[in-house]
């Protein structure tokens, strides 16, 4: 994560209190935004994430207190500025806003005719881009009523990048999305604010999902942000309203995988440490990691990337379900936890498991007859019979990686 201790704010909300009537929506708000980051606003339904969002573009002006950008109040911009401003930030909304009288080409093309002086021909070449950077040149003449759900949110969310804005602003971007699909959004827009470099403002109610691609987040409760800070700081926030919040808001499993969460395992983890000063247990940990999803994502698409992962974690809860627990760590890793066990029994399971995952339908090369992609999963085990932290058995196991299952673009798989 990126240290903002020495950075100044890109966009600044200070003191910002909105009111609809009697009625109070935001009181006394302070959010530091920053250049290049993606920044998670969270939040329960209602609680006026949508209204934060509208005041940076404009479509809501504030009670009192204002909203800065690059260290200037937007309220006392002139016209020209102000008209500037509007043209560098994009709005995914919602329910995506496309136009139902406009087919895929033309709803993507619109910004461009709108804002640039761009020749149809330009025109054309950007859109194509997007077209296929998304993956949906194949309904390029079809109408939004036409395609699915997860295609209307591609071609949203190229509508909002096809300008190549400084800045996009995302409202429930997976809303109405399976776990799968919502996965694959979130991996999106993740994967184009690393090679564009635009500054994000998400609103999302996606938690845990929405931390794994976020730098910062900002909680909006009982009308206050009382947390910002990075996912981690988050997490391990002695704030009671913070912990109030994510006890009530996190599930205890992760959508995609079906495995417990980040957070839940940490608690779990936590209890099992503690115990074992007192009774000299051992404890065992197996880190999962598929790499090359880079290249998955790049050559066939966002939907195989997260399925690799939903189909490891659903193989480990297999495995383990009746000796361990499993939680999903990061997008691309899985951690089981093997309490009252050592590591040359955890040696004997990965062995068992190795047979299985090698024959993994994913890892097949005729599942993939026109693209070459080169996807390995790898296993690191760290032990320990004395108190430890977790970050430390996880460096460890990660230094202990070997080589589990791979698809090569030869074909050939690992059959050590």
């Amino acid at each position: 994560m990126t240290d903002n201790t020495a950075k100044k704010p890109f966009i600044e909300f200070r003191n910002v209190t909105k009111r609809f009537g009697d009625r109070t929506i935001l009181d006394n708000v302070n959010v530091s935004i920053y250049r290049g980051e993606i920044t998670a606003i969270i939040g329960k339904s209602g609680v006026g994430k949508s209204v934060f969002l509208k005041h940076i573009i404009g479509l809501m002006k504030p009670d009192s207190g204002e909203i800065l950008f690059e260290g200037r109040p937007l309220a006392g911009m002139k016209r020209n500025e102000w008209t500037a401003f509007k043209r560098s930030v994009s709005y995914m909304f919602q329910q995506n806003a496309l136009f139902d009288s406009l087919n895929v080409f033309e709803n993507i093309a619109l910004p461009l005719r709108e804002r640039t002086s761009m020749k149809d021909r330009e025109i054309r070449e950007k859109v194509q881009q997007k077209l296929e950077q998304f993956e949906i040149e194949e309904v390029l003449d079809k109408y939004p009523s036409q395609i699915s759900g997860g295609m209307q949110k591609r071609v949203a969310l190229a509508r909002a990048l096809v300008t190549d804005p400084e800045i996009i602003l995302f409202d429930e971007p997976t809303t109405g999305l399976d776990p799968l699909r919502k996965n694959a959004v979130l991996a999106m827009i993740a994967h184009h604010q690393r090679e564009i470099g635009f500054t994000a403002v998400m609103v999302s109610h996606d938690i845990p999902d929405v931390f794994f691609i976020s730098n910062r987040v900002a909680i909006i409760e009982n009308k206050k942000v009382p947390f910002q800070g990075t996912p981690v700081e988050l997490e391990q926030s002695d704030n009671e309203v913070v912990r109030q919040f994510l006890l009530g808001q996190e599930s205890l499993k992760d959508e995609l995988t079906g495995l417990l969460t980040k957070h839940e395992l940490e608690r779990l983890l936590n209890s099992e440490l503690a115990r074992m000063g007192q009774y000299q247990n051992r404890l065992t940990l197996i880190l999962f990691t598929i790499n090359d999803l880079k290249q998955v994502r790049e050559k066939i698409g966002y939907i195989l990337e997260q399925r690799l992962v939903q189909c490891l974690g659903m193989m480990l809860k297999k495995h383990f379900g009746m000796i361990g627990t499993s939680a999903r760590y990061d997008t691309c890793s899985i951690v089981t936890v093997l309490p009252h066990t050592d590591k040359e029994r955890a040696v004997k399971h990965l062995e068992r498991l190795k047979k299985e995952m090698q024959e993994m339908a994913l890892l097949k090369a005729d599942k993939y007859p026109k693209s070459c992609v080169d996807i390995s999963v790898m296993a690191g085990i760290a032990s320990t019979d004395r108190p430890v932290t977790i970050e430390s058995l996880v460096r460890e196991a990660k230094n202990e990686q070997q080589l589990m299952a791979r698809l090569s673009c030869s074909g050939n798989g690992v059959k050590e």
